[in-house]
Formats: C-alpha cells, sequence, structure tokens
C-alpha cells in the first residue's frame, strides 16, 4: 500500500474508494479514475485490436500532485478495465510527476513520450513498454531534450505530438514565448533519443482579444495535436477536402481557458493557419484533448471534463474528473470539423422510448415526454421556424407543490436566426441547474449550422456530466443537481416541430469495488 505523503492526503485508501463510489453525482458510463484525481487523456491509441487509455492521475485523493500514468484498455470503447499504474514518479527527471504525452509504434516497440516534471520544470522524457503495453522501462538518457529553445523566453513548455514523417519523427512540444503569444515548437529525431530543434511551427497573438473571449488564443498552448483531418497523412500531397488541424488549448498563468484548432496547412517546418475555430462550447469542461487513428482509418477524441464546484467539494468527494466518451472526428463540407460520440456507446441503450410528430410552440409551457433518469441518451431530429426558440430540460425537480415549476433544471436552447437563414445558436442554461450556489453555472453558447431550420440534437447525460451534439457542433459540460431530479421536458417559443425524439437510459459500464493500484 502506497504511503499517503500530502497534506489533504488524509482519507485511507480504501475510504476513498467508498466515498467515490458512493457520490451520487459521480458518472456511471464514462470513465472516470478509481478514485482520487484524474486530468489529460494521454496515449489514446489502439494496438493490435486493443483500446489503450493512459490518464493523468493521482490515487491518493481528489487533488493535482504526484502526478502518475493511469492505465485502462477495452476491446469497444465502451467498457474498460483499470490495468497497473503505466508510468510513476521515480528519482530523476520525473521525480515530481509523469505529466502527458503519447504513444507511438517505434518499429513494433510500444513507447511513450512524455514530460517530467522536476525542479518545478517540464521536458520530454522516454520509457518503452512490454508487448502487452502493461510494463514499461524509463530511458537511462532522460530527458532526452535538455531544455526549451535557447534563448527564447518561455511563458512553459510540456506535452507532446509525435508522429512518423518519412525516414524521421516529428514531435511538436507546446509551449509560449513571453510577450508574443502561444506556440508548438518543432523537432526532428531518427530514433525518438536524439532531437534537432527546427523552429516554432506556428506562434500564435496573445494580445488580440481579450482573455474572457471564446476564441482568445492564450499566452501558452498545451497539448498540441496536430492531424490531417480526412484523406492522407501529415507531409503527403493536401486535399482541398483534407485540411490540415492544429489542436490546442489555450493556457495563461495557470488558468486553463478552452480547446480551439487552426485548420490550415502543414508544409515542410512551418503551419499556415487559413482559420481559427472552437473546439468544443464547453471551454474548459472539454480541455486538453488528445485524437489517435484507429486501425478502422477513424480520428477518436477524448477530452478531459474539468470539475465545476469547489476544491474542497471534491476533496470530500473522493474523486475528480471525468474522461468524456470518445468521438469522431470529420470534415465537413467547409473544412470545419464535426463531432459524435462513437457509434458503439449505443451497446449501453436500454428502455427506448419514442416519440414522433410533435409541434410545440405558443407560451413556452413545458411538455413532460415521459422520459426520465439521470443517466440518459437522448436524439432529437428538430425544424425550427424563423426566430423559434426550443428548450429541452433534463435533470428537472419539481419544488413544494406542482404549480412551482422546477426547483432544478438544466436547459439545452435551440434558437434559430430571424431572418430564416441557415444559422442559429446553442445554448446550455446551468442557472437553475443547482441549488448549489458554489458551483460553475456560467453561460456557454455558440453558433450552429440549421440548413432549412433542421437540427439533429444528441444529448448524453451521466449524472454530472453532460455531452451535447448539435448538427455535429459540440457542448460539453459539468453540472451538480441536489435533488436528485429526473424530469425531461420540451417548450418552445415559436412554431418548432419534433420529427422524432428517441431516448434511452443508460447501463453502468463497472461492477464491484475498484482497486486504487489494480
Amino acid at each position: 500500500m502506497t504511503e499517503l505523503t500530502h497534506p489533504l492526503a488524509t482519507v485511507p485508501q480504501d475510504e476513498l474508494v467508498a466515498r467515490a463510489e458512493a457520490d451520487p453525482l459521480r458518472p456511471r458510463f464514462h470513465f472516470v479514475s478509481p478514485a482520487g484525481w484524474l486530468n489529460d487523456p494521454n496515449g489514446v491509441s489502439q494496438w493490435n485490436g486493443t483500446y489503450h487509455l493512459f490518464y493523468q492521475y493521482n490515487p491518493e485523493g481528489a487533488f493535482h500532485h504526484r502526478i502518475q500514468w493511469g492505465h485502462a484498455t477495452s476491446t469497444d470503447l465502451v467498457t474498460w478495465t483499470d490495468q497497473p499504474v503505466a508510468l510513476e514518479p521515480s528519482a530523476g527527471p520525473d521525480a515530481e510527476g509523469c505529466w502527458s504525452g503519447v504513444l507511438v509504434n517505434d518499429g513494433g516497440t510500444p513507447t511513450l513520450v512524455y514530460s517530467g516534471r522536476f525542479e518545478d520544470r517540464e521536458l520530454p522524457c522516454v520509457a518503452v513498454g512490454s508487448p502487452d503495453l502493461l510494463n514499461w522501462t524509463k530511458d537511462p538518457g532522460n530527458p532526452v531534450i535538455a531544455a526549451p529553445p535557447a534563448g527564447v523566453d518561455v511563458t512553459a513548455y510540456r506535452d507532446h505530438c509525435v508522429w512518423r514523417e518519412g525516414t524521421k519523427w516529428r514531435q511538436l512540444v507546446g509551449s509560449g514565448i513571453r510577450q508574443r503569444g502561444g506556440t508548438a515548437f518543432l523537432y526532428e529525431s531518427a530514433d525518438l533519443r536524439s532531437w534537432d530543434y527546427i523552429g516554432p511551427l506556428f506562434i500564435g497573438d496573445a494580445s488580440q482579444g481579450d482573455p474572457a473571449d471564446t476564441d482568445w488564443t492564450g499566452t501558452m498552448w498545451e497539448c498540441v495535436d496536430l492531424f490531417r483531418a480526412g484523406h492522407g497523412s501529415l507531409g503527403s500531397a493536401p486535399s482541398n477536402a483534407s485540411p490540415d488541424v492544429l489542436v490546442f488549448s489555450a493556457w495563461n498563468d495557470g488558468d486553463t481557458h478552452h480547446p480551439l484548432y487552426w485548420t490550415g496547412r502543414y508544409a515542410g517546418d512551418s503551419f499556415e493557419p487559413a482559420a481559427l475555430h472552437r473546439l468544443d462550447y464547453g471551454g474548459r469542461f472539454f480541455y486538453a484533448p488528445q485524437s489517435f487513428e484507429d486501425e478502422s482509418g477513424r480520428r477518436v477524441m477524448f477530452g478531459w471534463m474539468q470539475e465545476g464546484r469547489s476544491d474542497a467539494a471534491m476533496v470530500e468527494a473522493g474523486w475528480s474528473g471525468v474522461m468524456s466518451l470518445p468521438r469522431t472526428v470529420t470534415a465537413s463540407e467547409d473544412g470545419t470539423l464535426r463531432f459524435a460520440p462513437v457509434p458503439e456507446i449505443k451497446k449501453l441503450r436500454r428502455g427506448h422510448v419514442g416519440l414522433s410528430g410533435l409541434v410545440l410552440g405558443g407560451a413556452p409551457v413545458p411538455l413532460e415526454t415521459g422520459v426520465s433518469g439521470q443517466q440518459l441518451d437522448l436524439e432529437l431530429d428538430l425544424e425550427l421556424a424563423p426566430g423559434a426558440l426550443l428548450r429541452l430540460g433534463v435533470l428537472g425537480s419539481i419544488g413544494g407543490s406542482t404549480s412551482d415549476g422546477p426547483a432544478e433544471e438544466t436547459v439545452i436552447e435551440l434558437r434559430r436566426a430571424d431572418d430564416g437563414g441557415n444559422n442559429g445558436t446553442l445554448r446550455l442554461d446551468r442557472t437553475q441547474s443547482s441549488l448549489d450556489p458554489t458551483v460553475d453555472v456560467d453561460d456557454k453558447s455558440g453558433p450552429v449550422p440549421m440548413p432549412e431550420g433542421r437540427v439533429h440534437l444528441r444529448v448524453i447525460l451521466d449524472r454530472s456530466a453532460v455531452e451535447i451534439f448539435a448538427n455535429g457542433i459540440a457542448l460539453t459540460a459539468r453540472i451538480y443537481p441536489t435533488l436528485g431530479g429526473e424530469n425531461v421536458s420540451l417548450a418552445a417559443e415559436g412554431t418548432a416541430k419534433v420529427l422524432s425524439l428517441d431516448a434511452w437510459t443508460m447501463a453502468d459500464i463497472f461492477d464491484g469495488t475498484r482497486s486504487l493500484f489494480p
């Protein structure tokens, strides 16, 4: 048994797990760590048919400290098996933590490239794995890059994107240049150990906009991820239908902001941006995303769903952090990205309820749908008249009497533009989600294409985790209801047609008590 040493680590291991599993807000079909702290997805991959999810993990408690690499495997991206911790701090360059990184296939040898933390700085390290990816040996030459680029005043320097291009390996390290903006430094190597610095792939401009803006690019880019969306691979001949995409999470002075992505063209030693886009309208609630191409050719992405409650509440609950459901990433006709939960998630559906042919309008009186639950998968096909506003309420609970209306309710809103065009807005209203005054209820919203007013809406609800997809646009967030409400309702201002509504309850993915150290 590992001795708990952090000042906050006062809870015995068995009690920590018991607290976590007893929390009614803990998701049941999203991946969560056995207890304690979870953050960034790492090393997401498929190896010889098995999916691997590594993640930033602190089994001592629900706080960020002495980070290790948790590990889980799956054959279907739905149910997960806990595996032994892959990396833990040891004397040397990762003595203060094994931070985020990736898994690559080095001629048949599984190899992790990660950030080792020591003396308050992070540097690239390497570890090689056994054929089953369950045992890892750190390279004696770590760190494999001794320092950030000479002569550059960096704001921070960590997290990795590594790929094979021709006969060489290439690597991006997330960083920022003080007084300029976020960047990703490009390196090249023949063996993953000896790296030549090429230069900044692209430098952002932190002076543009305001830190409160939903598309501010930050002073440092965490968890950079470069890939070709669509056909072809990085460095291959470009296709107009397959943009290169540079994903990053905007960071500033210790604060996590939001994931963004540039579309453009990677060629030679640089990235020529065409346009900047928001990756997920939930901002920091879908942070540090990492993607991979699976054996069927799909690009699959995971993100870290941060908490929106206080540090004290997390420590008391015994757990923190949720991994998003894996989502597919595709390029739309306009070159931007579209997202959807992987189809395998449908395996968890139980107890179907279906409605169709509803026309909502007039006064916004909620329609009870006959659907209820805290673990739900909802799919709606909608048609909104110009100017119409549709409200889908979930986790609703009634006050002292029926006439009081919901005491708590989380509302997903879709509004079509007044001019009858093909645009609209998606909004998540959390102002009435919780009677707890300390939780995050900031507004989350953004534009959504609505051709002829049509919207396919998917809402996946797992207790305190919600993932919303409107015509492939994603909005991810956390909610903390206190009353255990399960009601689902519909209302509209203006005319909104519910062409179909299909709802399922979702099964749990873990049975029995899990171990902090499998």
